[in-house]
C-alpha cells in the first residue's frame, strides 16, 4: 500500500486515511478503509466485475461498479442486494487524454464545488484498489436511509429525449434554457431551484466541465412529494481529457441569447452573457449577482485543494491553468462599456 498523506474524502492535509468528517459524510460515521481488496484489471476478478457492472441500474458510457460496506471495508455488491455506492474506475477509453487522472479530477472538482462554492453535491471520495490505482466513489443519493428508492429523473428523460428520438447524441441536444423551462414546469418552488441551477451552470463553465449534458442534471422527489434539483454529480474539468469547448449542449446557454460584444468577437461568453441568461430563465438581479459574487475571492482555498488533490503534478498545473483562463474570459468586458 502506498502512503496516504491527505484525506481521500475532504482532501484535508495530514491524514493517512479518511478523516472523521469524511467518514461521517460518506459512510455515516462508520470506520471504513480507503483500500479495497480488489484488482480491477486482474483476469481472476474479471467475471465478478462484469456481472457487477451488468447489475448496476445507472446508465452511462463509463464503467461503474456497485458497492456496499462490509466490516469496515468497501466491497462489490452481492447479487440480490441493493448497492449504496457507485465506484468509477479510470475509463478504458484510450481516446481520453490522461484517463488515469479522471477519478482524481472528478473527486477534486466535486470537493471544490462543495467546499469552496457551497454547491450541494453527492457525498464522494477516492478509494484505492489493491494495486494502489485510485477510483472515485460516490454515495447514491437516490436511495433513502431506509433503503427505498427516491424518485429521480434526469432532464433527458424529462424532455423526452432518447437515442430513438434524437439520435446517438441526444443528451447533448438543446440548451440550458430547455432545462430551466423544465424546472419551471415540474418544480413548485422553482425560483429557489433555478438559482441553484444557474450557479451550477456558471460553475461548469468556469471549471471547463464541457460534459455537463442533459443526463447530468436531475430532479428528485422530496418526502413531501414536491420536486427539487438533485445534488450535483459528474463534475470534472473535462479540458484535461478532451478538446475544450464552452458548453456540452449544442445550443449553449440559449438559442435566444443576445450575445455580448465579447461573446460575438471571441466566441467565448463572459459575465455579461451569464447575467443575460439569468434574466432569461426568470431570476431577478439580486439572485443573479448573489450567485456570481460567490465566485470571487476564493482562489487561495481552491489552490490549496488542488495542491492536496490526488492529481499528478502536471495535471494540477493544467487544472489551475484552465480555470484561470476561464476566469479571465469570464471577466472580460465589452469595449463600449
Amino acid at each position: 500500500m502506498f502512503e496516504i498523506k491527505n484525506c481521500p474524502g475532504t482532501l484535508a492535509p495530514n491524514h493517512t486515511t479518511y478523516s472523521t468528517t469524511a467518514l461521517r459524510r460518506l459512510f455515516g460515521g462508520k470506520k471504513v478503509s480507503p483500500f479495497m481488496e480488489l484488482l480491477y484489471d486482474n483476469e481472476d476478478t474479471t467475471e465478478e466485475i462484469v456481472e457487477n457492472i451488468k447489475r448496476i441500474s445507472i446508465s452511462g458510457v463509463q464503467e461503474k461498479l456497485s458497492a456496499v460496506i462490509r466490516k469496515g471495508k468497501i466491497c462489490l455488491t452481492p447479487e440480490g442486494e441493493q448497492g449504496l455506492y457507485i465506484i468509477k474506475p479510470a475509463p478504458s477509453n484510450k481516446s481520453l487524454r490522461f484517463r488515469n487522472q479522471i477519478p482524481a479530477n472528478e473527486h477534486l472538482t466535486m470537493q471544490i464545488a462543495r467546499q469552496v462554492f457551497s454547491i450541494e453535491t453527492g457525498e464522494n471520495g477516492l478509494l484505492f484498489f489493491q494495486d494502489n490505482t485510485p477510483a472515485y466513489i460516490i454515495r447514491r443519493f437516490d436511495i433513502a436511509p431506509d433503503g427505498t428508492k427516491i424518485k429521480q429523473e434526469d432532464f433527458a428523460s424529462l424532455l423526452g429525449k432518447t437515442s430513438l428520438t434524437y439520435g446517438g447524441s441526444f443528451k447533448y441536444t438543446g440548451s440550458y434554457e430547455d432545462i430551466a423551462t423544465c424546472i419551471k414546469r415540474y418544480v413548485a418552488a422553482w425560483q429557489a431551484e433555478m438559482a441553484k441551477f444557474f450557479k451550477l451552470v456558471v460553475f461548469n463553465y468556469l471549471f471547463c466541465n464541457s460534459d455537463a449534458h442533459l443526463k447530468n442534471f436531475s430532479l428528485q422527489q422530496t418526502p413531501d412529494g414536491d420536486y427539487r434539483l438533485s445534488p450535483a454529480y459528474d463534475l470534472l474539468n473535462a479540458s484535461l481529457h478532451v478538446k475544450d469547448s464552452n458548453f456540452a449542449l449544442e445550443d449553449g446557454l440559449s438559442p435566444n441569447l443576445v450575445k455580448s460584444d465579447v461573446y460575438s468577437r471571441t466566441g467565448h461568453p463572459c459575465k455579461e452573457d451569464f447575467e443575460t441568461f439569468g434574466k432569461l430563465i426568470g431570476l431577478n438581479e439580486v439572485q443573479i449577482q448573489k450567485a456570481l459574487h460567490s465566485f470571487t475571492g476564493s482562489d487561495e482555498q481552491l489552490k490549496q485543494l488542488v495542491s492536496n488533490s490526488y492529481l499528478d503534478e502536471r495535471s494540477k498545473r493544467m487544472y489551475l491553468r484552465s480555470y484561470e483562463e476561464r476566469v479571465s474570459r469570464f471577466n472580460q468586458v465589452n469595449k463600449n462599456t
